[in-house]
């Protein structure tokens, strides 16, 4: 049976390049294909697995003009053909070739009876030159141009054809603005029909992202069918990469009038104008000022009822999309600006219990997630509990979110229940603790357990994000907010202690790891000697280390830093200019237990190495703060003659070991 032969040239692994090498002076054509290349991707559900995350068709370039597989649509036979051939194979060779033939002759015949047949076939055989990879920009344009020259006049009437829609997106990809201009130019009035197929939807794509000039009058052309093109199967994913990606403030405004309802459309009387641009960038603001009484009430009833039937259509996947997140925002900022508050209660609830149970396809967008935020900060207890067992099976996922695990935030710094939040959340969030403790994401979501808010570890901007519904929180919250964040510490700190006990060690090898660590063991409630154990533990070995490939930890500057801030106690104050310790941490404690796991021949090694400084620390709080005997046998390691071979040594930060010797 005849097979369609793929080419078998397959594009290297991102992994597998090797080293990258100087940037070589490139045209401009060249970074235009490079950027082209390198397209942003819409932020991903938190819902959808990891694997499938990219399984939305906002992939234009994998789905569309891509190289790879090219070869299959120069073939066209018809699958009745191949089954009859499998089914009476001749036994004599020569009968064979001949039926071979004979079905090569029908195929060119039924190929050739299709529409631009001839124009197809010619496309073809400049395509296949023009999409190579390794070929000069000047060669590559000439091409291009002689494609251009072949479908001018003709591009409306063959892009819905999956062979000839990628020859089209390789002119757009590979072309200049003239080219893509041009293209755009022959497909005004098409863009409605071209965003459902299952094959121009790319091409749709890739114009609204190259071409900005014709942007606004392609999103024209969807002005009164956006909700239905939300839900529909193939143009969902081009209205949300348009508006989460390539859109200007008041091109947005064009996809979400349609939310607003018919009579916002049809009663504009300012349309295209300056003015009229700079109200409709408002949004919905924009729309309701002036608007009073019954018209207010439409406008937003025909919002409320939009946003219901995405949310009664789960599974058409728009509920993801950040412009259905835009509208619902835009919903509940107006209704809190409803002065009669019984209708605004009305107005909340309505929409909380249409979108109660998508509310974890919302939290993975700047919009979605003040949603989210907003409906827990105004939300009774019954409603909380309703959100936490809805985002409950994806708080992993949730940690690693820029925008989700600023609902993780809000729900512990709001929500009294602390009970609630402690089974539901925080023990989800301590039993991933190894794998989020790698990401700058996921050590904040750890950070926010023990110590919130905290300028080490957040910006004054992420600060000024998180503190958005304190003041909702002041009305709608009883307890204390330092009683809440105790509870909370107290609940996170047996399973992030014992996470340090087993993984500590390992994970403080990693910069960020390092941080995560040291903040668990200073600021966690509990008995925490298991941990300073396990990190006392890991400085024994042998110092320097064999194993050029694995450094001793105290050659490692942040773990180096890590401990010294152990022995100090807590964090230095460049406020105070002094260390600012903790009530829930005894250095003087993990200073004995340095003493005696890491014992007298590694810890002079690392005194006459780059643990100095950490060695200086541990003699401050053995002098401090520890026992007799401690003190007579740090005496006995550090004598004189020790002394004297650190004079005459280059160690970085003598002065100060001395110091502390002769002090004790």
């Amino acid at each position: 049976m005849p097979t369609l032969q793929k080419n078998a040239k397959k594009r290297p692994a991102p992994s597998q390049g090797g080293p990258k090498a100087k940037k070589p002076h490139v045209s401009k054509q060249t970074i235009s294909k490079s950027s082209d290349e390198n397209v942003k991707k819409r932020r991903h559900p938190v819902t959808l697995p990891v694997k499938e995350a990219s399984d939305d068709g906002s992939e234009e370039d994998d789905e569309g003009d891509d190289v790879e597989g090219g070869d299959e649509i120069e073939v066209d036979a018809p699958e009745e053909n191949e089954m009859a051939m499998d089914s009476a194979l001749p036994k004599d060779p020569n009968a064979a070739r001949e039926s071979h033939k004979a079905q090569r002759v029908l195929q060119d015949q039924r190929r050739a009876a299709k529409p631009h047949s001839q124009l197809l076939a010619s496309a073809k055989r400049v395509w296949s030159l023009a999409r190579q990879k390794n070929i000069p920009s000047t060669e590559r344009q000439k091409h291009v141009r002689d494609l251009m020259d072949i479908v001018k006049g003709k591009v409306k009437d063959i892009v819905l054809k999956h062979d000839a829609s990628r020859i089209i997106q390789t002119i757009v990809k590979y072309g200049g603005q003239k080219e893509r201009d041009q293209i755009a130019g022959e497909l005004k009035g098409h863009y409605k029909e071209l965003a459902q197929s299952k094959y121009s939807k790319f091409l749709v794509t890739k114009l609204i992202r190259l071409c900005p000039t014709h942007r606004a009058s392609m999103l024209q052309e969807f002005q009164s069918n956006v909700m239905r093109l939300l839900l529909h199967r193939e143009a969902s994913g081009v209205l949300a990469d348009t508006f989460e990606l390539y859109a200007n403030a008041y091109e947005r405004t064009i996809l979400l009038q349609d939310f607003y309802g018919k009579e916002t459309t049809l009663f504009s009387t300012r349309r295209g104008t300056d003015e009229e641009k700079e109200i409709a960038k408002k949004g919905l603001r924009g729309v309701l000022e002036g608007l009073e009484g019954e018209r207010r009430k439409r406008v937003l009833a025909s919002l409320k009822e939009n946003l219901t039937t995405i949310f009664n259509n789960p599974d058409k996947g728009a509920i993801t999309h950040a412009i259905v997140h835009r509208a619902l925002w835009e919903y509940l900022t107006a209704v809190n600006s409803t002065e009669d508050e019984t209708e605004r209660e009305k107005l909340r609830r309505e929409i909380f219990e249409s979108c109660a149970d998508v509310l974890a396809e919302m939290v993975h967008t700047k919009d979605g997630s003040r949603v989210v935020r907003e409906l827990i900060a105004h939300g009774t207890a019954k409603d909380r509990k309703h959100i936490i067992k809805v985002i409950k099976p994806h708080v992993e996922r949730m940690c690693t979110d820029d925008e989700a695990q600023l609902v993780l935030f809000t729900a512990l710094d709001v929500i009294d229940d602390t009970k609630l939040t402690a089974k539901s959340l925080v023990s989800d969030i301590t039993s991933h603790a190894s794998s989020l403790a790698t990401s700058p994401q996921g050590r904040r979501s750890l950070f926010h357990l023990i110590v919130p808010r905290t300028r080490r570890h957040f910006t004054p901007a992420q600060i000024a994000v998180i503190a958005e519904t304190d003041d909702m929180r002041a009305k709608t919250s009883k307890k204390d907010n330092a009683v809440r964040e105790e509870e909370i510490r107290k609940a996170a700190s047996e399973g992030l202690l014992q996470f340090v006990a087993e993984k500590g060690a390992e994970i403080a090898r990693d910069t960020g790891g390092s941080l995560v660590v040291l903040e668990i063991v200073l600021y966690a409630e509990g008995d925490k000697s298991l941990a300073m154990e396990a990190l006392a533990e890991a400085l024994a070995p042998r110092y320097p280390s064999e194993d050029p490939a694995r450094p001793h930890p105290i050659d490692l500057p942040h773990t180096s830093r890590m401990y010294k801030s152990l022995l100090q106690g807590g964090h230095f104050s460049h406020s105070t200019k002094a260390v600012v310790r903790t009530s829930t941490f005894s250095p003087s404690e993990f200073a004995s237990i340095f003493l005696s796991a890491v014992g007298r021949d590694t810890t002079l090694s690392i005194a006459q190495g780059d643990g100095a400084f950490v060695v200086a620390e541990l003699l401050e709080r053995i002098r401090e703060e520890g026992s007799d005997e401690e003190k007579k046998k740090v005496r006995k390691w550090f004598d004189d003659a020790f002394v004297a071979r650190v004079k005459d040594s280059e160690v970085k930060g003598k002065n100060v070991l001395v110091e502390k010797i002769q002090a004790l």
